[in-house]
Protein backbone atom coordinates (compact mmCIF):
# COMPACT_ATOMS: atom_id res chain seq x y z
CA UNK A 1 0.00 0.00 0.00
CA UNK A 2 1.42 3.39 -0.97
CA UNK A 3 0.46 6.58 0.85
CA UNK A 4 1.30 10.09 -0.29
CA UNK A 5 3.22 11.84 2.50
CA UNK A 6 3.70 15.61 2.21
CA UNK A 7 7.15 17.16 2.67
CA UNK A 8 5.89 19.53 5.36
CA UNK A 9 3.25 19.50 8.07
CA UNK A 10 1.65 21.73 10.69
CA UNK A 11 2.69 21.34 14.31
CA UNK A 12 2.04 23.22 17.56
CA UNK A 13 5.54 24.27 18.62
CA UNK A 14 6.59 25.60 22.03
CA UNK A 15 9.44 28.11 21.73
CA UNK A 16 8.60 30.70 24.37
CA UNK A 17 6.86 30.11 27.71
CA UNK A 18 5.18 33.50 27.53
CA UNK A 19 3.74 32.88 24.06
CA UNK A 20 2.79 29.23 24.58
CA UNK A 21 2.05 26.94 21.65
CA UNK A 22 2.23 28.40 18.15
CA UNK A 23 1.35 26.52 14.97
CA UNK A 24 4.22 26.31 12.48
CA UNK A 25 4.95 24.57 9.21
CA UNK A 26 7.84 22.14 9.81
CA UNK A 27 9.36 19.19 7.97
CA UNK A 28 7.35 15.97 8.00
CA UNK A 29 9.34 13.36 9.95
CA UNK A 30 10.13 9.83 8.79
CA UNK A 31 10.63 6.68 10.85
CA UNK A 32 13.95 4.98 11.43
CA UNK A 33 14.67 1.48 12.74
CA UNK A 34 11.77 -0.12 14.63
CA UNK A 35 9.59 2.97 14.26
CA UNK A 36 6.40 3.91 12.44
CA UNK A 37 5.00 7.14 11.08
CA UNK A 38 1.34 7.82 11.74
CA UNK A 39 -1.02 10.39 10.30
CA UNK A 40 -2.48 11.76 13.51
CA UNK A 41 -6.27 11.76 13.76
CA UNK A 42 -6.30 13.24 17.28
CA UNK A 43 -4.08 14.03 20.24
CA UNK A 44 -5.26 14.15 23.83
CA UNK A 45 -4.54 17.12 26.09
CA UNK A 46 -2.99 16.10 29.41
CA UNK A 47 -1.99 17.94 32.60
CA UNK A 48 1.57 16.65 32.15
CA UNK A 49 1.93 18.86 29.08
CA UNK A 50 1.03 21.89 31.20
CA UNK A 51 4.14 21.46 33.33
CA UNK A 52 6.32 21.73 30.23
CA UNK A 53 4.32 24.61 28.73
CA UNK A 54 4.76 26.61 31.95
CA UNK A 55 8.43 25.74 32.33
CA UNK A 56 7.91 24.09 35.72
CA UNK A 57 9.35 20.86 34.29
CA UNK A 58 12.59 21.45 32.43
CA UNK A 59 12.52 20.28 28.81
CA UNK A 60 14.46 21.38 25.71
CA UNK A 61 13.02 24.15 23.54
CA UNK A 62 11.78 24.37 20.87
CA UNK A 63 9.63 21.28 21.27
CA UNK A 64 6.41 19.64 20.15
CA UNK A 65 4.25 18.24 22.93
CA UNK A 66 1.37 15.79 22.79
CA UNK A 67 1.81 12.28 24.10
CA UNK A 68 -1.47 10.40 23.59
CA UNK A 69 -2.43 9.92 19.98
CA UNK A 70 -4.52 7.92 17.57
CA UNK A 71 -3.99 7.72 13.85
CA UNK A 72 -3.14 5.59 10.85
CA UNK A 73 0.23 4.09 9.99
CA UNK A 74 1.46 5.63 6.74
CA UNK A 75 5.10 4.51 6.75
CA UNK A 76 7.14 1.73 8.36
CA UNK A 77 10.79 2.05 9.23
CA UNK A 78 13.13 -0.94 8.86
CA UNK A 79 13.10 -3.56 11.60
CA UNK A 80 9.35 -4.07 11.61
CA UNK A 81 9.38 -7.51 10.01
CA UNK A 82 8.03 -9.28 13.09
CA UNK A 83 5.84 -6.59 14.65
CA UNK A 84 2.71 -7.34 12.66
CA UNK A 85 2.35 -3.63 11.95
CA UNK A 86 1.24 -2.56 8.47
CA UNK A 87 0.66 0.60 6.50
CA UNK A 88 -3.04 1.43 6.66
CA UNK A 89 -3.58 0.11 10.20
CA UNK A 90 -5.42 2.32 12.66
CA UNK A 91 -3.45 2.48 15.91
CA UNK A 92 -3.29 4.07 19.34
CA UNK A 93 0.06 5.37 20.54
CA UNK A 94 1.26 5.21 24.15
CA UNK A 95 3.05 8.06 25.88
CA UNK A 96 5.47 5.69 27.61
CA UNK A 97 7.65 4.41 24.78
CA UNK A 98 9.85 1.50 25.93
CA UNK A 99 13.12 0.90 24.07
CA UNK A 100 12.65 -2.85 24.50
CA UNK A 101 16.37 -3.37 25.12
CA UNK A 102 17.40 -1.89 28.49
CA UNK A 103 17.59 -3.83 31.76
CA UNK A 104 14.10 -2.77 32.86
CA UNK A 105 12.49 -3.58 29.50
CA UNK A 106 14.11 -7.03 29.66
CA UNK A 107 12.28 -7.51 32.97
CA UNK A 108 8.98 -6.43 31.42
CA UNK A 109 9.06 -3.14 33.37
CA UNK A 110 8.32 -0.85 30.44
CA UNK A 111 7.24 1.79 32.96
CA UNK A 112 10.84 2.06 34.18
CA UNK A 113 12.56 2.09 30.76
CA UNK A 114 15.81 3.96 31.44
CA UNK A 115 16.33 4.82 27.76
CA UNK A 116 12.94 6.52 27.59
CA UNK A 117 13.69 8.66 30.63
CA UNK A 118 17.30 9.46 29.75
CA UNK A 119 16.80 10.28 26.08
CA UNK A 120 13.16 11.26 25.58
CA UNK A 121 12.07 12.79 28.87
CA UNK A 122 15.34 14.62 29.49
CA UNK A 123 16.52 15.42 25.96
CA UNK A 124 13.45 15.17 23.72
CA UNK A 125 15.04 12.59 21.43
CA UNK A 126 14.41 9.04 20.25
CA UNK A 127 16.65 6.09 20.83
CA UNK A 128 19.43 6.79 18.35
CA UNK A 129 19.95 10.03 20.26
CA UNK A 130 18.27 12.20 17.63
CA UNK A 131 14.93 13.92 17.28
CA UNK A 132 12.81 13.26 14.21
CA UNK A 133 11.53 16.83 14.06
CA UNK A 134 13.10 19.79 12.28
CA UNK A 135 12.02 23.27 11.27
CA UNK A 136 12.05 24.20 7.59
CA UNK A 137 15.57 25.60 7.99
CA UNK A 138 16.87 22.45 9.69
CA UNK A 139 16.67 23.52 13.34
CA UNK A 140 16.16 20.56 15.68
CA UNK A 141 12.84 20.43 17.52
CA UNK A 142 12.58 18.24 20.63
CA UNK A 143 9.85 15.59 20.98
CA UNK A 144 7.86 15.10 24.19
CA UNK A 145 7.07 11.40 23.70
CA UNK A 146 6.12 11.28 20.01
CA UNK A 147 5.27 14.98 19.65
CA UNK A 148 1.64 14.26 18.83
CA UNK A 149 0.43 17.86 18.44
CA UNK A 150 1.22 17.65 14.75
CA UNK A 151 -0.27 16.24 11.59
CA UNK A 152 2.25 13.36 11.57
CA UNK A 153 4.20 11.65 14.35
CA UNK A 154 6.99 9.07 14.56
CA UNK A 155 6.48 6.46 17.28
CA UNK A 156 8.63 3.47 18.30
CA UNK A 157 6.94 0.25 17.20
CA UNK A 158 6.91 -0.93 20.84
CA UNK A 159 4.46 1.82 21.63
CA UNK A 160 1.58 1.41 19.20
CA UNK A 161 -1.28 -1.07 19.20
CA UNK A 162 -3.72 -1.70 16.33
CA UNK A 163 -7.30 -0.76 17.16
CA UNK A 164 -10.52 -2.34 15.96
CA UNK A 165 -12.65 -0.59 13.36
CA UNK A 166 -15.27 0.24 15.98
CA UNK A 167 -12.84 2.33 18.05
CA UNK A 168 -13.43 6.03 17.48
CA UNK A 169 -10.35 7.53 15.75
CA UNK A 170 -10.64 10.82 17.66
CA UNK A 171 -11.76 9.85 21.16
CA UNK A 172 -9.47 6.83 20.87
CA UNK A 173 -6.49 9.15 21.29
CA UNK A 174 -6.93 9.06 25.08
CA UNK A 175 -6.32 5.31 25.20
CA UNK A 176 -2.55 5.83 25.13
CA UNK A 177 -2.30 7.94 28.29
CA UNK A 178 -5.49 8.65 30.23
CA UNK A 179 -6.80 5.10 29.88
CA UNK A 180 -3.39 3.39 29.84
CA UNK A 181 -2.22 5.22 32.95
CA UNK A 182 -5.46 4.35 34.73
CA UNK A 183 -5.20 0.70 33.70
CA UNK A 184 -1.60 0.48 34.91
CA UNK A 185 -2.50 2.13 38.21
CA UNK A 186 -5.43 -0.18 38.87
CA UNK A 187 -3.80 -3.44 37.77
CA UNK A 188 -0.12 -2.95 38.52
CA UNK A 189 -0.01 -0.29 41.21
CA UNK A 190 -3.21 -0.91 43.15
CA UNK A 191 -3.75 -4.56 42.21
CA UNK A 192 -7.47 -3.98 42.68
CA UNK A 193 -9.46 -7.15 43.24
CA UNK A 194 -13.17 -8.00 43.16
CA UNK A 195 -14.82 -6.62 46.31
CA UNK A 196 -12.13 -4.06 47.14
CA UNK A 197 -13.06 -0.53 48.18
CA UNK A 198 -11.31 2.35 46.44
CA UNK A 199 -11.12 6.14 46.45
CA UNK A 200 -10.08 8.32 43.53
CA UNK A 201 -8.77 11.80 44.33
CA UNK A 202 -9.17 14.05 41.23
CA UNK A 203 -11.63 12.85 38.61
CA UNK A 204 -10.27 14.29 35.37
CA UNK A 205 -9.26 12.20 32.37
CA UNK A 206 -7.14 9.68 34.28
CA UNK A 207 -9.32 9.60 37.40
CA UNK A 208 -12.45 9.01 35.32
CA UNK A 209 -10.84 5.97 33.71
CA UNK A 210 -9.70 4.62 37.07
CA UNK A 211 -13.30 4.73 38.26
CA UNK A 212 -14.70 2.73 35.39
CA UNK A 213 -11.84 0.21 35.32
CA UNK A 214 -12.36 -0.42 39.03
CA UNK A 215 -16.06 -0.86 38.33
CA UNK A 216 -15.30 -3.36 35.53
CA UNK A 217 -13.10 -5.37 37.91
CA UNK A 218 -15.87 -5.45 40.51
CA UNK A 219 -14.77 -3.02 43.20
CA UNK A 220 -17.40 -2.91 45.94
CA UNK A 221 -17.36 0.81 46.75
CA UNK A 222 -15.81 3.54 44.61
CA UNK A 223 -15.52 6.98 46.22
CA UNK A 224 -14.82 9.88 43.84
CA UNK A 225 -13.17 12.97 45.39
CA UNK A 226 -12.97 16.35 43.63
CA UNK A 227 -13.69 20.05 44.15
CA UNK A 228 -16.05 20.32 41.17
CA UNK A 229 -19.64 19.10 41.55
CA UNK A 230 -20.04 18.74 37.79
CA UNK A 231 -17.07 16.39 37.64
CA UNK A 232 -18.46 14.43 40.56
CA UNK A 233 -21.81 14.02 38.80
CA UNK A 234 -19.94 12.69 35.75
CA UNK A 235 -18.05 10.30 38.05
CA UNK A 236 -21.34 8.82 39.26
CA UNK A 237 -22.30 7.99 35.69
CA UNK A 238 -18.99 6.17 35.21
CA UNK A 239 -19.45 4.01 38.29
CA UNK A 240 -18.65 5.97 41.45
CA UNK A 241 -20.88 4.76 44.28
CA UNK A 242 -20.13 7.78 46.48
CA UNK A 243 -18.82 11.29 45.83
CA UNK A 244 -17.04 13.77 48.10
CA UNK A 245 -16.52 17.45 47.36
CA UNK A 246 -13.26 18.14 49.20
CA UNK A 247 -13.86 21.90 49.05
CA UNK A 248 -17.05 21.49 51.07
CA UNK A 249 -16.61 18.31 53.10
CA UNK A 250 -14.06 16.75 55.41
CA UNK A 251 -12.63 14.02 53.19
CA UNK A 252 -11.72 11.61 55.96
CA UNK A 253 -15.12 11.87 57.63
CA UNK A 254 -17.01 11.49 54.36
CA UNK A 255 -14.97 8.55 53.07
CA UNK A 256 -15.12 6.71 56.37
CA UNK A 257 -18.87 7.29 56.54
CA UNK A 258 -19.20 5.74 53.07
CA UNK A 259 -17.12 2.70 54.05
CA UNK A 260 -18.70 1.67 57.33
CA UNK A 261 -16.13 3.58 59.34
CA UNK A 262 -13.02 1.78 58.09
CA UNK A 263 -11.71 3.66 55.05
CA UNK A 264 -10.79 2.27 51.63
CA UNK A 265 -8.42 -0.53 50.69
CA UNK A 266 -6.78 1.48 47.89
CA UNK A 267 -6.74 5.24 47.24
CA UNK A 268 -5.58 6.68 43.91
CA UNK A 269 -4.18 10.21 43.55
CA UNK A 270 -4.55 11.41 39.96
CA UNK A 271 -3.44 15.05 39.87
CA UNK A 272 -0.02 15.43 41.48
CA UNK A 273 -0.91 18.13 44.01
CA UNK A 274 -0.37 18.27 47.80
CA UNK A 275 -4.11 18.67 48.44
CA UNK A 276 -5.05 15.54 46.49
CA UNK A 277 -2.23 13.58 48.14
CA UNK A 278 -3.76 14.49 51.50
CA UNK A 279 -7.24 13.47 50.32
CA UNK A 280 -5.97 10.09 49.16
CA UNK A 281 -4.01 9.43 52.34
CA UNK A 282 -6.90 10.53 54.53
CA UNK A 283 -9.14 7.99 52.80
CA UNK A 284 -7.07 4.93 53.71
CA UNK A 285 -8.01 2.16 56.10
CA UNK A 286 -5.46 0.45 58.34
CA UNK A 287 -3.17 -1.56 56.08
CA UNK A 288 -4.37 0.36 53.02
CA UNK A 289 -2.39 1.39 49.97
CA UNK A 290 -2.14 4.83 48.36
CA UNK A 291 -1.19 4.86 44.67
CA UNK A 292 -0.02 8.28 43.42
CA UNK A 293 0.03 8.64 39.63
CA UNK A 294 -0.28 12.39 39.02
CA UNK A 295 2.89 14.32 38.15
CA UNK A 296 3.60 17.40 40.22
CA UNK A 297 4.94 20.70 38.94
CA UNK A 298 8.72 20.59 39.18
CA UNK A 299 10.17 19.31 42.45
CA UNK A 300 6.94 19.34 44.38
CA UNK A 301 6.44 17.71 47.78
CA UNK A 302 3.48 16.53 49.82
CA UNK A 303 3.15 15.90 53.55
CA UNK A 304 2.82 12.36 54.90
CA UNK A 305 1.77 11.73 58.49
CA UNK A 306 4.64 9.53 59.59
CA UNK A 307 3.15 7.88 62.68
CA UNK A 308 -0.16 7.03 61.02
CA UNK A 309 1.65 5.47 58.05
CA UNK A 310 3.94 3.42 60.29
CA UNK A 311 1.52 2.38 63.02
CA UNK A 312 -1.33 1.52 60.68
CA UNK A 313 0.94 -0.29 58.15
CA UNK A 314 -0.14 1.88 55.26
CA UNK A 315 1.88 1.96 52.05
CA UNK A 316 2.52 4.43 49.25
CA UNK A 317 3.28 2.83 45.88
CA UNK A 318 4.11 5.20 43.05
CA UNK A 319 2.92 4.16 39.60
CA UNK A 320 3.97 5.78 36.33
CA UNK A 321 1.92 4.85 33.31
CA UNK A 322 1.80 1.16 32.55
CA UNK A 323 3.74 -1.66 30.95
CA UNK A 324 3.10 -0.53 27.42
CA UNK A 325 3.78 -3.66 25.39
CA UNK A 326 1.55 -5.78 27.64
CA UNK A 327 -1.04 -3.27 28.82
CA UNK A 328 -1.78 -1.11 25.76
CA UNK A 329 -3.30 -4.02 23.77
CA UNK A 330 -5.47 -4.81 26.79
CA UNK A 331 -6.68 -1.21 27.04
CA UNK A 332 -7.48 -1.14 23.33
CA UNK A 333 -9.41 -4.40 23.73
CA UNK A 334 -11.42 -3.03 26.66
CA UNK A 335 -12.35 -0.01 24.54
CA UNK A 336 -13.41 -2.13 21.57
CA UNK A 337 -15.55 -4.35 23.82
CA UNK A 338 -17.23 -1.38 25.46
CA UNK A 339 -15.85 -2.19 28.90
CA UNK A 340 -14.49 1.34 29.22
CA UNK A 341 -16.50 4.28 27.99
CA UNK A 342 -13.68 6.37 26.56
CA UNK A 343 -15.99 8.35 24.25
CA UNK A 344 -17.98 10.12 26.95
CA UNK A 345 -14.77 11.12 28.77
CA UNK A 346 -13.78 13.20 25.72
CA UNK A 347 -15.99 16.25 26.14
CA UNK A 348 -14.16 18.98 24.23
CA UNK A 349 -12.58 19.18 20.78
CA UNK A 350 -10.07 21.80 19.61
CA UNK A 351 -8.40 22.34 16.28
CA UNK A 352 -4.60 22.37 16.16
CA UNK A 353 -4.71 26.17 15.90
CA UNK A 354 -6.77 26.25 19.12
CA UNK A 355 -4.38 24.03 21.11
CA UNK A 356 -2.92 26.87 23.16
CA UNK A 357 -6.43 28.04 24.07
CA UNK A 358 -7.36 24.51 25.09
CA UNK A 359 -4.41 24.14 27.41
CA UNK A 360 -5.28 27.43 29.06
CA UNK A 361 -8.78 26.08 29.76
CA UNK A 362 -7.19 22.92 31.16
CA UNK A 363 -4.95 25.00 33.43
CA UNK A 364 -8.02 26.86 34.71
CA UNK A 365 -9.79 23.59 35.53
CA UNK A 366 -12.51 24.23 32.97
CA UNK A 367 -12.22 20.92 31.10
CA UNK A 368 -14.62 18.17 32.13
CA UNK A 369 -13.03 14.78 31.50
CA UNK A 370 -10.56 15.04 28.61
CA UNK A 371 -10.11 17.46 25.73
CA UNK A 372 -8.52 16.45 22.42
CA UNK A 373 -6.97 18.21 19.47
CA UNK A 374 -9.00 16.89 16.54
CA UNK A 375 -6.99 17.04 13.30
CA UNK A 376 -10.17 17.01 11.21
CA UNK A 377 -11.18 20.46 12.50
Amino acid sequence: MSVQIPETMKAAVLRDYDKGLEVEEIKTPHPKNAEVLIKVSACGMCHSDLHVISGSIEFPLPCVLGHEVAGEIVELGPGNEHTGLKVGQKVAGAFLMPCGQCEFCAQGRDDLCSTFFDLNRLKGKLYDGKTRLQSLDGEEIAMYSMGGLAEYAVIPSTSVAPVADNVDPVAGAILGCAALTAFGAVRNGGDVRYGDTVAVAATGGVGSNIIQICKAIGADKIVAIDIDDEKLEAAKKLGATHVVNSAKQDVREAVFAATDGVGVDIAFEALGAPATWKSALDSLRDGGKMVPIGLGAGVQTADVEINRTVRRSQSIVGNYGARTRKDLPQVVKLAAQGDIDYKSIVTTHYSLEQANEGYQKLREGKILGRAVVDMSL
